[in-house]
């Protein structure tokens, strides 16, 4: 870790040019007295670094100092960026590792394309964290120990305990076969196989994992992006599903279609209203997703959920009613 923050240091110290020890031990998160015994360390180390006094000082590099990454053109410089911004690595416990990967990258520019790459950066904005309707996209929290440790037997080849607590199950140890890793919505997963069947597990529901030194069952090459594909068909037409026909107005037709696991069947009704026959996961994510629709969709069948609908609007009325 210490490595990693002087690097960062340096970094700091070659964009920004002379930085006071308060505002290098706020990037870095340390206290001023850790910032003080790294600068003596890179000192000691041959990197030349000085201290200038007074009201404006602090810490800078000579001139010159500095290394240039050539052969990257502009829009390459910028997709790098761009990739960069992406919140996929924090569910695969690599966000710190991404951050000063992007500072050496920045730092690494020719001259002529440093200023104009990070200028065009700042005008694009990926997966910001809330939508139009300020709709908070939350990410799931994996611990970094988990995360690092599956990460090294998905890269390593070897077979992986988890101590998974699947959905209403106790927690239990699992020795899998990694295949890949996939985020999805900022949801990871680890796709692996168990006993030769497939299974897809959600990395925030790894309580614990251990790389093993025995080599993982699995083919050398994998198409991971069919493999996902074919397990998400699986997981959307298999099981217990909850089959409903609904009537939905067309300018929310994609929010219905957004929730529901598959879209069976569709029509349009003569009054240009669509009648789609979908599935959902079970009864109550049936239930919400159609209460989010309010007067905008309307559940034809099953008749139970038609029923727990209007008793749930009585309720409300009940409960907005204007007392005498």
């Amino acid at each position: 870790m210490r490595a990693d923050r002087l690097v960062s240091l340096v970094l700091l110290l070659r964009q920004h040019g002379r930085l006071s020890a308060a505002a290098l031990a706020r990037e870095l998160e340390v206290s001023t007295r850790t910032v003080l015994r790294d600068i003596e360390a890179l000192s000691a180390a041959g990197v030349p670094v000085y201290a200038e006094r007074g009201r404006h000082g602090g810490f800078a590099l000579l001139p010159g100092f500095r290394t240039e990454l050539t052969g990257l053109n502009h829009d390459e410089a910028l997709a790098l960026l761009i990739a960069g911004s992406r919140r996929g690595a924090q569910a695969f416990g690599l966000g710190s590792a991404l951050a000063s990967a992007m500072l050496k990258l920045v730092d690494a520019l020719p001259e002529s394309y440093r200023d104009t790459a990070a200028g065009a950066a700042e005008r694009l904005l990926i997966d910001p964290e809330t939508d139009l309707l300020s709709r908070r996209q939350v990410a799931e929290e994996v611990p970094d120990t988990v995360a690092a440790e599956v990460r090294r037997a998905v890269l390593a080849g070897h077979k992986l305990q988890i101590h998974y607590a699947a959905a209403d199950q106790t927690p239990k140890w699992r020795t899998v076969d990694p295949i890949g890793l996939v985020t999805v919505r900022d949801r990871g997963y680890l796709l692996a196989t168990r006993s030769g069947a497939d299974r897809t597990y959600r990395l925030s529901r790894i309580l614990a994992a251990k790389e093993l030194a025995e080599p993982a069952q699995r083919p050398d090459r994998v198409d991971l992006d069919r493999a996902w594909q074919e397990r998400s068909t699986r997981f959307r037409t298999g099981g217990d599903q909850v089959p409903v026909l609904v009537r939905v107005n067309p300018a929310r037709r994609e929010e219905l279609v957004g929730t529901a696991l598959a879209v069976l069947a569709e029509e349009a009704d003569p009054d240009g209203w669509l009648r789609l026959e979908v599935t959902f996961q079970d009864s109550r994510h049936a239930e919400w997703a159609l209460w989010q629709l309010s007067t905008n969709a309307e559940a034809l069948a099953p008749q139970w959920l038609r029923t727990s609908l209007r008793n749930r609007a009585a309720a409300i009325a009940t409960c907005y009613e204007v007392s005498s």
